[in-house]
């Protein structure tokens, strides 16, 4: 943004300072100058401006202005514009706004016997020739110029419309769906019935906050004009302005928020300057509010300020007196604040009631109100002291189950990721664990990013997506971050895991060559992470397909559920074919995710260290006839229940099938190992023990093969 010093010092007279010392000191108020240049012949500088997208108030010379009159404790020049008496008698202007959740304030003032023609110095004592030359501002005519000088002097977009073309009155609505509107551009667009747009009784005018129509535009041969200032709603310009691919100085105010008590200002302001070329008023300004957009706006209520608030949150300063109740008012005043003492001041000093600017919608809870008096005080001027602190730093409750994790998906050859915290309404919704429960974003940046997250798995399938788009074929990655669901109203954040894996597990030795990753080895990544805790069971299981309890971003037969001690705690699998094919991933990807904060209520496994036996280890072999609805972890299950000491180790050996066998049937070798760590283990001990393995299998449908 452009800035000229010559049209700032005439809002604000008696500036103390050069253009250079100006520029540094408006930088250390946050109000950033990146550029000076010399503009001669005694005009000053050109500043080239870095205006954050929350100051939206100082987008403009008067915003500035009133920065440097709060700097330095000046008078700021305000924006009266006189205006010849309106012709008495003639009737006020319909104006009707029927859109009122997007259009809060409407405002619209006829004249009449203007005169069309170029823009010359000291209209309405402004040089807008003059200002706009040395701004390289265009100039048309001087009616589309005045509304230019509004907006580049005081923030406020306005447009003027030739009155004769008007139809009966002015009518703020949403577009009627396939309604057609040539803009000021010349393209001739197709409405939405989302569009909000300015119509008169019988067409729509423009596109409301954006830009005006052809069919009413000022040319040469205009003799009555209609000024408009208006006030409309952020997302509604911003839905509009992106649904059509145009950005404009008009709706990029709008979509940061405009000031609700701007436009009677800035239609003051147009008339002025239109009306130094001839004509008349014709009745007086009509002004169309919307009560509940300006409560939320320009009637907020007050918020309370304590002087004993601001000196513990700001500290001391370098200057003896510090910052004083007279400093705080100052300061607010000078902001545009109006300011009331409270009754019973505060033990330090005053409590004021401060009611907000109309043009700070930035402006919301006293901290922020500290911050203004911080920062237009300056930084500088604060002593450095560090902040007090009794206590060392204590990590969270779950930071070592969360270390824990890290250590072992690492060591497992993933590496870990950050993904956006935000994902889209339909992913949200295919990978929630529970569904209905997605929490939306009141002001989203886009649609692709308007939910928060319910689960990682969206971002864990962008980032591999992301990686095999640019040609790494071999991508294993996790995630431990927090998802959140709930509503609005309250939102529950919890920590989850993401992981996933695709491409080739690398060599291991000559005699295992490298081959591609697989359901069961992610399986055994997962086995890894929860042998970390101690639990009572793990469970792998799946469901039916057309029993639909299987996630829907998970192929139905290539997926398990994770169930620790009876809850489930995530699931994993191969990606559905159909989301692989919609983010054109040709490779198979294996991807999961588990529900760290059910994981986290169980403790940490301690390694026990334990002196190896001096004594013969002796190894037994079972084989066994199951059933093929016999799954190994009942087996394992069973033998552990034994608690015998001296059983050391079981394992399954070997899985055979044949046709011998009964249908349904198949046969495992179940290898177990006995030690004693004291004595070594006589024959009737071995026979004792063995006896009890087979009884303890065939409780759960096991019998020895013959």
């Amino acid at each position: 943004m452009k800035i000229l010093t010559k049209w700032l010092r005439a809002y604000v007279p008696g500036v103390p300072v050069d253009d250079a010392q100006l520029a540094e000191d408006l930088t250390l108020r946050g109000i950033a100058v990146e550029g000076i240049y010399d503009l001669g012949n005694g005009n000053g500088s050109l500043f080239e401006m870095d205006i954050t997208t929350n100051r939206v108030d100082a987008m403009n010379h008067y915003g500035v202005a009133r920065e440097a009159a709060a700097i330095y404790g000046l008078a700021l020049a305000g924006l009266d514009f006189a205006l010849p008496k309106a012709r008495e008698g003639a009737a006020s202007y319909p104006v009707r706004i029927e859109a009122e959740d997007a259009c809060g304030r409407f405002t619209a003032r006829v004249l009449r016997g203007v005169t069309m023609g170029e823009s010359r110095d000291w209209f309405a004592g402004a040089e807008v020739a003059t200002y706009f030359g040395l701004l390289e501002q265009k100039q048309i005519s001087n009616a589309v110029d005045a509304t230019n000088f509004a907006w580049i002097a005081m923030g406020q977009p306005t447009h003027v419309f030739d009155l004769d073309k008007i139809e009966g009155g002015i009518v703020v609505r949403r577009a009627r769906k396939g309604e057609r509107l040539k803009t000021l551009d010349g393209v001739e667009r197709v409405l939405d019935a989302e569009d909000l747009v300015v119509a008169d009784h019988a067409k729509a005018l423009g596109l409301a906050g954006v830009m005006g129509g052809w069919d009413t535009m000022i040319t040469p041969a205009t003799k009555n004009v209609l000024v408009e200032a208006a006030w409309f709603d952020p997302i509604a310009v911003r839905r509009t302005a992106r649904r059509h691919g145009l950005h404009t100085d008009a709706s990029h105010r709008f979509e940061r928020g405009a000031d609700f008590n701007a436009a009677p200002v800035a239609s003051g302001l147009v008339s002025a300057i239109l009306l130094e070329s001839g004509g008349w008023l014709e009745g007086e300004l009509v002004d169309v509010r919307v009560a509940a957009i300006e409560v939320r706006t320009a009637k907020r209520k007050p918020v309370e300020l304590k002087l004993s608030e601001v000196h513990r949150i700001l500290g001391a300063t370098v200057d003896a007196e510090g910052i004083t109740a007279a400093t705080v008012e100052g300061v607010l005043t000078a902001l545009g604040c109006e300011l009331a003492t409270c009754c019973g001041a505060a033990l330090d000093g005053a409590s004021w009631q401060v009611t907000l600017p109309s043009w700070r919608l930035d402006l919301e809870r006293e901290i922020d109100l500290i911050e203004e008096v911080a920062r237009v005080y300056g930084y500088n001027r604060f002593a450095n002291t560090l902040p007090e602190f009794g206590e060392g730093v204590r990590a969270l409750p779950w930071a070592e189950k969360e270390a824990a994790v890290r250590r072992t998906l690492l060591g497992a050859g993933f590496h870990e990721a950050i993904a956006s915290t935000f994902c889209s309404a339909t992913e949200a919704a295919l990978t929630a664990p529970q569904p209905g429960l997605s929490v939306p974003l009141g002001n989203p940046l886009s649609e692709e990013a308007g939910v928060l997250r319910p689960s990682l798995v969206p971002g864990m399938l962008a980032m591999i997506a992301g990686n095999l788009n640019r040609d790494v074929s071999d991508v294993r990655l996790f995630e431990v971050g927090t998802v959140f669901s709930g509503n609005t109203e309250k939102v529950e954040e919890r920590p989850s895991l993401a992981f996933g894996a695709v491409g080739s597990l690398p060599e291991q030795g000559a005699l295992q060559a490298a081959r591609a990753i697989e359901f069961h080895d992610v399986k055994g990544v997962v086995e890894q992470v929860l042998e970390r805790f101690q639990s009572r069971a793990v469970d792998f299981d799946r469901f039916p397909a057309e029993a639909g309890l299987t996630p829907e971003w998970l192929h139905p037969y290539r997926a398990a559920r994770v169930v620790v001690d009876g809850a489930t705690a995530g699931w994993f699998g191969e990606l559905h074919p159909r989301e692989a094919a919609a983010r054109k991933l040709k490779e198979a990807v294996l991807v999961g995710e588990l529900y760290l904060d059910r994981l986290y209520r169980l403790p940490l496994r301690q390694p026990i260290a334990k002196e190896i036996s001096r004594f013969q280890p002796v190894r037994r072999d079972f084989s066994l006839v199951l059933d093929e609805s016999i799954a190994w972890e009942k087996i394992d299950r069973a033998v552990a229940g034994l608690q015998i000491p001296e059983l050391v180790e079981w394992r399954a050996r070997e899985v055979f099938r044949d046709r011998k066998l009964g249908v349904g049937e198949y046969s495992l070798l179940l290898g177990v190992t006995f030690q004693a760590a004291d004595r070594t283990l006589r024959e009737e001990e071995l026979q004792s023990f063995q006896a009890r393995v087979v009884e303890a299998v065939g409780k759960v449908g096991a019998r020895l093969r013959s």
